[in-house]
């Protein structure tokens, strides 16, 4: 079936919607996490009990993607009463059925709750996890189907590019892009309107535009479950920058690591194939234009956008010197637009609702909303969308709901592993791009983890440094050799075997990195380090100086020892200890070898009388 016009795919919307608003539906979330905890038993038991009711024909079934509060998964929710069930099992599905579908009644040992008040709720919006929320580019995921393209289009799919084909030049994209204040959501913060105006100012006859889904901080999942759960917006997107750019090559370069998001884009490709959105004279204009999907080998350099170029032209994901930039010559030479998955997706938005509206959210130079995967110590983790401008400590105590029980959040690593560390005192800072970067951070792609008192800031600049070097191209020294040392230098620290004039030379060593390296990469590799010396020196120094690591992570500077007046005798820790480290008879205190300890902490995580200490 291929759209022509507008007005064609207007009146399949009616149609579409209509077909839903009058018919009840169950959505089983179907995003990566929910289906690593059986979501799709879920599913499968829901499709066997409507059959055998005869109820197939009356209520539909959806598997949706991801709708955000991962750690409840797998999640249910029943439209149009809006019911929203967490941590659902096959076994509870017969329930479900019996009861809220045959009968409306609600189940309240399935219903979702409120992890600080443990109030349940029925509805989503009801949790203070979404309450606070703008979803606006995750507005639809957990609500449709992302396999079936009817799907998208019965809630207004592709009326933006139909707008902006019939009734919108170039030029006007462009100024419209200008006028919202997009910047990419990729981490650099560009604005997206001077982007397009440069390639499409630029010479060539062939133009790209390309997404890049090479999604590589750890704990990030924001675009793996934009692809996953709603891949026809980022190609319309996608479509909408090529008219504005006079391109006729799209590619999406997405990570090997993410087959169920390549699975969901190649039907959603043939799809918008088959209903005329992608081929030759899109809506009868003179837009010929169609994407392919090239799967990355999974190295995070190549999220910088010159080394992605070097991966889809098959070569090693290295960057090179710039400019020229992407937008003169990029993809075998040619102009390229090189633009996020977030960003891509929030361009329908833009054009459908106006630059004004979306320029109305966020601050004075950071407008819209943005995606942050919520991770680490806290009682709410997973995908959220805010408004810029909103504080660090909205989002972690109001949205992620503060730390978990008898524990303090200590600071929080925004912007992934080249971001920084900020820590409580800071956390009325306004998440905006300028006010990140001046605290040492950056906004990155969207990774936040959140780290509570038990975290030693010197240990965790230590592992994303690790994890860097490791993912240097090694093609500038500065990045490649600088990296390394500074590993090692914090290797010596958390191993006691530091001084005085090692912190010095770490720092010294940090800045150079950062001004010397060739890419973004090398160049905010330093952030980690930087921010736990500036914020969090003391724990540094005593390392150095006290031979002792105050968060009692570091097992070259602790000791794990039981108080014999707090020890009851349980032998609740004895079985657990891997090298039979604890010794001691029932009802008396037990001892710790120091000789044998491996100082898992596996003690101190069973005692429950406070008796394990660290010293």
């Amino acid at each position: 079936m291929k759209i022509r016009t507008g007005e064609q795919l207007l009146m399949l919307e009616r149609e579409l919607r209509m077909a839903h608003d009058h018919k009840p539906c169950v959505r089983v979330c179907g995003g990566t996490g929910c289906r690593a905890r059986g979501s799709e038993d879920v599913l499968a038991r829901f499709q066997e009990l409507l059959e055998r009711k005869e109820l197939g024909g009356s209520i539909e079934l959806k598997f949706t993607g991801c709708h955000g509060l991962c750690e409840r998964g797998p999640l249910v929710s029943i439209a149009p009463s809006e019911i929203f069930y967490q941590s659902v099992e096959a076994d509870d599905v017969a329930a479900i059925v019996e009861e809220t579908l045959e009968h409306d009644r609600v189940i309240e040992r399935l219903l979702a709750s409120d992890p600080v008040t443990g109030t349940r709720v029925r509805r989503e919006q009801e949790l203070p996890f979404y309450r606070r929320q703008h979803r606006i580019v995750l507005r639809l995921n957990g609500v449709i189907d992302p396999t079936d393209i009817r799907e998208y289009l019965a809630f207004g799919g592709y009326q933006a590019l139909a707008k902006t084909l019939e009734n919108l030049t170039p030029e006007e994209v462009i100024e419209i892009m200008e006028r919202s204040g997009l910047r990419g959501r990729g981490g650099a913060g560009f604005p997206t309107g001077k982007k397009w105006r440069l390639a499409r100012a630029a010479k060539g006859t062939t133009k790209y535009v390309v997404c890049n889904g090479d999604e590589g901080d750890p704990g990030a999942f924001m675009d793996r479950s934009l692809l996953e759960g709603n891949p026809h917006s980022v190609l319309e997107g996608m479509i909408i920058g090529a008219y504005a750019i006079g391109a006729t090559r799209g590619i999406i370069y997405v990570r090997e690591e993410y087959p169920l998001a390549v699975g969901t884009l190649q039907v959603a490709l043939e799809q918008a194939r088959e209903y005329g959105f992608l081929g030759k004279a899109i809506f009868g204009s003179p837009l010929s234009f169609d994407i392919e999907i090239v799967r990355g080998a999974g190295a995070f350099v190549a999220g910088e956008e010159t080394a992605l170029i070097a991966a889809v032209e098959g070569r090693v994901s290295e960057p090179r010197q710039r400019p020229p930039y992407p937008v003169e010559r990029g993809v075998w030479g040619c102009p390229t637009v090189i633009n996020n998955v977030e960003t891509w997706a929030n361009v329908p938005v833009i054009i459908e609702r106006g630059p004004e509206w979306f320029a109305s959210l966020g601050t004075a130079t950071s407008k819209g909303t943005k995606i942050f995967s919520l991770v680490g110590k806290i009682r709410n983790t997973g995908l959220v969308e805010i408004p810029m401008g909103m504080t660090v400590r909205e989002l972690v105590e109001e949205i992620g709901g503060g730390p978990p029980p008898s524990r303090e959040i200590k600071a929080v690593q925004i912007g992934g592993p080249s971001g920084g560390c900020l820590p409580k005192d800071l956390f009325d800072l306004p998440i905006d791009y300028e006010s990140l970067v001046e605290a040492g951070a950056m906004m990155g792609s969207g990774g936040l983890i959140v780290m509570d008192d038990r975290t030693c800031m010197v240990d965790v600049a230590r592992y994303f440094m690790d994890f860097l070097r490791d993912e240097s191209c090694g093609k500038c020294l500065p990045c490649r050799e600088g990296t390394n040392r500074m590993y090692e230098l914090l290797t010596r620290i958390c191993e006691g075997r530091a001084t005085e004039s090692d912190l010095d030379l770490l720092e010294e060593l940090a800045q150079v990195v950062k001004e010397t390296s060739l890419c973004g990469l090398g160049q905010t590799a330093s952030n980690p380090v930087l921010t736990t010396l500036r914020y969090f020196r003391p724990e540094y120094e005593a390392h150095v100086r006290e031979r002792r690591c105050p968060a009692g992570v570091c097992k070259a500077l602790i000791h794990y020892v039981i108080a014999a007046d707090r020890c009851t005798g349980c032998l609740a820790c004895v079985s657990p200890c891997p090298s039979q480290a604890i010794t001691g008879q029932l009802k008396q205190p037990h001892v710790i070898d120091q000789s044998r300890c491996l100082k898992c902490g596996l003690c101190l995580e069973v005692c429950q009388f406070g008796a394990v200490e660290v010293v």
